[in-house]
């Protein structure tokens, strides 16, 4: 087994600062990268119309969710895997897993575009899509996936840069390519007048260049992780140790997808207006899932590095300080979102009815948020271990289950949005509890020495 000797902060330095080191170039390039749908959704709610908001913000992205996050989830057993080869030196193996993870996305983007086009026009009649935004929800959501193998593609990519400590790349080309997205959305609605193809296209292009950006990256280092052309093939072994750890994250994606797409099912029969302000109201509290989403990432690459260098007892610390920091960030963003919301609305829509139902939404979600927290970050910490079933099926059970069977059961019951939406502080909540049971009585975190792989 082959090990090489460099410096490594994230097992080295000091906990928190490492956390926030890591944590903010995620959360800026998770920023950048949700502003790609939300820069569509701005673009077309403001020149085309409620009809292609509703679309491209929020019928189409339920089913690229669904579809995309499996794979996305999938991956994440690469990611769990290199940051776990990194900590404990074993440069072969990182090297096998990182070449693998990449052909791995090629496959992966090239069945998932051949899946979408296909399945897109059914799958969305099947949503109870209105019918007067049916014909913008298969235009964008085609031309979406076209563009899957750069896609995933970039997402393995940054994946395997921050899986050995560099989130700063990953974000200088997402925000090259957001930029280069904003622009081609003027140029192809407002120049070329193509709608909602327009904001498609852009983002196909854009994500191209993200994922030319990041491979050059992986291409040229002269770092362990480099990628050599000659190399890359899928490793049976390997690819059955990144899917082993994967797969409950893919499935996990893939339950809260189902259970978003129910939930919209329950929106689309309350009519076009709800439809865009829920539609609104998920690019704004992306904004919260942004931030905490960020938190999961570094956690889990802080935890696997940690746990691969036997550093058990500061595994422990660094997810309680993970957790102190979520709380904090999760107040002040509550507050700036709960006062400020109705701006960011008026960013996506100037229609009335759209603007009282998206804000009363909104005052309604946001001081719920923090009970989110333990299932963020608990599941991130454990998936660093790889340790990913009984995680996914807590979630899966406590929020996803029980999600879909508030919307089935009881929502139709009374025909208002913040009805339905009950169903997530609700979900949160109970699993919430159950994951902070899991952890503090069964988990091997709590255990006094971690266990290396």
């Amino acid at each position: 087994m082959k090990k090489q000797e460099f410096a490594n902060p994230i097992t080295e330095g000091i906990i928190w600062k490492q956390l926030l080191l890591f944590f903010f170039p995620i959360l800026l390039g998770t920023f950048f990268q949700q502003l790609y749908n939300t820069a569509d959704a701005m673009v077309v709610g403001q020149y085309v119309g409620k009809q292609a908001l509703s679309a491209v913000g929020g019928t189409t992205g339920t089913l690229i969710n669904l579809l995309v996050g499996f794979f996305v989830g999938l991956s994440s057993g690469a990611t769990v895997i290199i940051s776990q080869f990194y900590g404990a030196r074993h440069l072969d193996r990182l090297s096998t897993a990182v070449h693998t993870a990449v052909a791995f996305s090629v496959a992966g983007g090239a069945a998932l575009m051949i899946v979408g086009i296909l399945l897109a026009p059914w799958a969305l009649a099947a949503m109870d899509t209105p019918a007067d935004v049916m014909d913008y929800a298969i235009t964008y959501i085609r031309v979406y996936f076209v563009g899957m193998i750069p896609n995933l593609l970039y997402n393995m990519g940054a994946g395997i840069l921050r899986a050995i400590g560099d989130s700063k790349r990953p974000l200088y080309y997402l925000i090259i390519s957001c930029m280069t997205n904003i622009v081609l959305d003027f140029v192809f609605v407002l120049g070329f007048n193509l709608g909602v193809l327009g904001v498609g296209l852009g983002t196909v292009i854009s994500q191209l260049i993200s994922a030319v950006l990041v491979m050059n990256r992986l291409l040229r280092t002269d770092d362990v992780y480099r990628v050599e052309l000659g190399k890359i093939r899928i490793v049976p072994k390997m690819l059955g140790r990144i899917v082993k750890i994967g797969i409950p994250a893919g499935l996990q994606s893939v339950m809260y997808s189902i259970s978003n797409i129910i939930v919209q099912v329950g929106v689309n029969r309350l009519g076009t207006d709800v439809v865009a302000a829920w539609a609104t109201y998920g690019k704004i509290d992306g904004l919260f899932w942004m931030m905490l989403g960020a938190m999961g990432i570094s956690v889990t690459t802080f935890v696997g590095q940690n746990y691969g260098a036997g550093k058990s007892q500061r595994v422990r610390d660094g997810i309680r300080t993970c957790m102190i920091q979520s709380a904090v960030m999760t107040i002040v963003m509550s507050l700036l979102l709960y006062f400020t919301g109705i701006y960011i609305f008026r960013l996506f829509t100037s229609d009335g009815v759209v603007l009282e139902t998206g804000v009363k939404l909104l005052h309604f979600m946001v001081p719920a948020f923090i009970l989110y927290i333990p299932i963020e970050i608990l599941s991130g910490s454990l998936r660093g271990v790889g340790d990913c079933w009984i995680p996914m099926i807590i979630t899966c059970v406590g929020v996803c289950i029980l999600r879909i069977l508030w919307v089935l059961f009881i929502a139709p019951f009374y025909a208002e949005i913040r009805w339905i939406a009950f169903c997530y502080p609700l979900t949160w909540l109970i699993t919430s509890v159950a994951f902070v049971l899991y952890y503090y009585r069964y988990s091997v975190l709590r255990r006094p020495k971690a266990r290396t792989n």
